[in-house]
């Protein structure tokens, strides 16, 4: 008897650990785009956190596709688990490129954001359809030492063109804190997208500016999205002013099977 008690207290205490293996929530990656940083997630985090997500909001360093994807394949090899890959503007031609051969990538999530054919450019896929107002609007290029430019949006233009949906107090601490962009990664031809064979997911604004909604359409529908939610009245940073939205979308691509 005492056998028989032992061994169903045994099997009792492990069922939760059974449940939970199976249930367990991948690791989420937010990768932000070029006049953005990490902080531009804040809103989607607190929901992921409080849904009982690990959330890893990454530095992207805004300098080259392949090099900006090599950081952040080597920060997706150090999760153990599966990750969803998350990214914003730019940072999506980021995670094309990182996910493809990450074997513990599940999901892409694309957050208005740009999913490359193999040879394209950001600045090719944004002219490829009218409705860009961002060239008129970039400050002066910030001359390096390495020859290159770094790229800025005037802080003056950047609430009506990067963040109109979002309240002028906050668009001017985005203004001042916006990380620049190396010009030649916008023309860096993308090589192997990971789109191809990862399930995508894909959100934007019907009132971006930087991207024209109809450049988003196209590749969302290339890429064949899982599911696209158009957010009536967004801006190009869609998580900061719907984060709610977004954060939703994200859940839905870690648990889709």
């Amino acid at each position: 008897m005492n056998k028989l008690i032992a061994g169903l207290l045994l099997a009792t205490a492990a069922l939760p650990l059974t449940a939970q293996a199976q249930t367990a929530k991948p690791t989420v990656v937010l990768v932000h785009g070029a006049f953005a940083d990490s902080s531009s997630w804040n809103g989607v985090v607190r929901i992921l956190e409080r849904d009982g997500y690990t959330v890893i909001a990454a530095a992207n360093p805004l300098r080259s596709v392949r090099g900006d994807a090599d950081a952040v394949r080597a920060l997706v090899d150090s999760i153990k688990g599966p990750v969803v890959l998350v990214g914003h503007s730019y940072g999506g031609s980021v995670i094309s490129e990182a996910g493809e051969g990450a074997s513990n990538v599940k999901a892409l999530v694309y957050v208005a954001a740009f999913a490359p054919e193999t040879g394209e450019t950001a600045l090719g896929l944004t002219g490829k359809f009218p409705g860009s107002t961002l060239a008129p609007t970039l400050a002066p290029p910030v001359k390096l030492a390495d020859r290159g430019n770094d790229l800025y949006i005037l802080q003056a233009r950047f609430h009506d063109q990067f963040a109109a949906d979002v309240p002028a107090p906050e668009a001017r601490l985005m203004a001042a804190g916006q990380r620049p962009i190396a010009e030649a990664a916008l023309g860096e031809a993308s090589t192997a997208p990971a789109w191809k064979h990862i399930p995508s997911w894909f959100v934007y604004g019907d009132k971006d500016r930087n991207i024209p909604p109809a450049a988003l359409a196209f590749m969302a529908d290339r890429a064949k999205s899982r599911g696209t939610l158009v957010v009536k009245g967004a801006s190009h940073v869609v998580m900061v002013s719907n984060a709610p939205a977004v954060a939703g979308l994200i859940e839905k691509a870690a648990s889709a099977r």
